[in-house]
């Protein structure tokens, strides 16, 4: 019996040490990446962006899974900013956005949160740019709340359920909101310090991830359990949802264009991009070669494309009036 206690006390000790040390790695990280934008209450939920302001078009940026704004403050933003109203924001429980618990975190849930927020900012049919999953979500607004997206820009998007999860997500595969939780408060945010440089290989490869992806781009922030809770209820909600919209994509009319590389190791552009096209044959889609994460890596080609769809855009609302 003594040894039977003996255990569990060693079992409680081990896991408030590793709460406590997720608590303050959580609290050192937010020390040293603050939010940068400002706050607006959407339904109960505290969504955060960054407004760049300007008198050109508007862009409303998304980002993709477990990831945050700050992978288009990066470089993408700036090579915009000066042409365009840039407006990116961090999804539903990313970044600094505020999910309560309980709330629904489906795509659907998340087009109708963004479609109130855009509403909100008086936009009207602004240019929506998605990366990853944030393709998958723009997807979603397009189709649900045509009011707030007048065209797409998809880079390297999540537009069909894949036959498997990469590898490197394949731990947030986790449908118990329970132990998602106790895993997040518990084993995630060291295995993700220690499996960090691999995990970025396989986000980033075959190209390299830039050195300063941590701070720069908010990479550490993916280390806070609230993120990994986001995180993982993102990937395990979008498999159920996302089969209901491809069946209806055949409906888009509105200007898309799609970036997609060919080296991609976490979507295959066959599967992705080519697949959309086959079912919306006036998608304009560009392959090239490189990874996964063009709005850090090519930011260049990414606005081009942005500025191709903005033209078709423009010129469509010139036929129109």
């Amino acid at each position: 019996m003594s040894i039977l206690i003996a255990l569990v006390l060693v079992v409680a000790v081990a896991i408030l040490g590793l709460v406590l040390f997720t608590a303050r790695t959580a609290r050192k990280v937010e020390a040293a990446l603050p939010p940068r934008g400002k706050f607006m209450q959407v339904d109960g939920e505290r969504i955060h962006y960054v407004d760049r302001g300007g008198a050109g078009p508007a862009l409303v940026m998304i980002h993709g899974l477990a990831g945050n704004l700050m992978h288009f403050t990066y470089a993408l933003a700036d090579e915009l900013s000066g042409d365009f109203r840039v407006i990116i924001v961090d999804r539903p429980g990313c970044g600094y956005s505020e999910r309560p618990e309980g709330a629904p975190a489906d795509l659907t849930a998340q087009a109708a949160t963004l479609a109130k927020f855009m509403r909100a900012l008086g936009l009207k049919q602004p240019l929506v740019v998605g990366h990853s999953l944030g393709g998958a979500l723009s997807l979603a607004i397009a189709l649900d709340h045509p009011d707030c997206a007048g065209a797409l820009a998809l880079i390297a998007p999540l537009t069909h359920v894949p036959d498997k999860v990469p590898d490197v997500f394949r731990g947030l595969i986790i449908r118990s909101p329970t132990l998602r939780k106790i895993i997040a408060w518990t084993l995630a945010t060291p295995l993700g310090i220690l499996r960090g440089e691999q995990a970025l290989k396989e986000v980033f490869g075959p190209e390299p991830a830039p050195a300063d992806f941590p701070i720069r781009a908010g990479g550490l922030l993916g280390l806070r359990p609230t993120a990994f809770c986001s995180a993982s209820s993102d990937a395990v909600l979008a498999e159920y949802v996302l089969p209901g919209y491809v069946a209806r994509y055949g409906s888009l009319a509105l200007p898309m264009g799609m970036l997609f590389a060919k080296g991609d190791r976490l979507l295959d552009y066959r599967a992705q991009g080519e697949a959309m096209k086959a079912v919306c044959p006036a998608l304009d889609l560009e392959l090239m070669e490189g990874g996964h994460m063009l709005p850090m890596t090519a930011p260049d080609r990414c606005a081009a494309l942005i500025r191709r769809v903005a033209a078709r855009q423009r010129d469509g609302a010139r036929v129109l009036a």
